[in-house]
């Protein structure tokens, strides 16, 4: 009888292990892939979320609207970096479009979630629930993983850089000096 007691736990490991490592959610005809929020250094009031968004409809869709409860505010943002070298950053009101048939990748260096006045710091590991609204999709409740930055495979900024936002979110850096 006591053997049972650790076999159940390892077949229970098991079974478990692909809902742990398959981190998809779907709405309608969108895929939302590996939604993930990157672990903010000690002290930081924002924090920046991640996924990819795929769109098998043949009609176009839109983020629209962000809502979650460890924050203030969350947005739709996005970073360019102009012909100087100076990043902006800066929220999309109108959201981001998910083209008919397209992906779009929210990732370091462009279209990404930020959220700000964070209450709790998030910690690697923690599931964080966020509210994603489409134009016409709906509205999807997603699971994000935390996770130390620097853990996936995209291209990204340094992890370290310190940004400075002005009142409209609006934050802007020089690539070349880091200021």
């Amino acid at each position: 009888m006591r053997f049972l007691r650790p076999f159940a736990l390892v077949l229970a490991l098991v079974a478990t292990a692909g809902v742990a490592s398959a981190h998809e959610f779907e709405i309608g005809d969108l895929e939302l892939d590996h939604p993930w929020i990157a672990e903010p250094p000690p002290g930081a009031p924002t924090a920046a979320g991640y996924l990819e968004i795929t769109n098998e409809s043949d009609t176009a869709d839109r983020l629209i609207a962000v809502r979650c409860v460890f924050a203030e505010k969350a947005e739709v943002h996005e970073v360019t970096i102009d012909a100087a070298g100076t990043m902006q950053m800066r929220p999309l009101p109108e959201g981001v479009e998910i083209p008919a048939g397209g992906t779009v990748s929210l990732a370091r260096g462009g279209y990404h979630l930020m959220f700000t006045h964070v209450a709790e710091r998030p910690v690697a590991g923690d599931m964080i629930p966020v509210t994603l609204v489409f134009e016409h999709a709906g509205e999807i409740d997603v699971m994000f993983s935390v996770q130390k930055p620097g853990m996936q495979d995209d291209d990204h900024m340094d992890d370290h850089m310190d940004m400075d936002m002005d009142g409209d979110h609006t934050m802007e850096m020089d690539m070349e000096s880091g200021q």
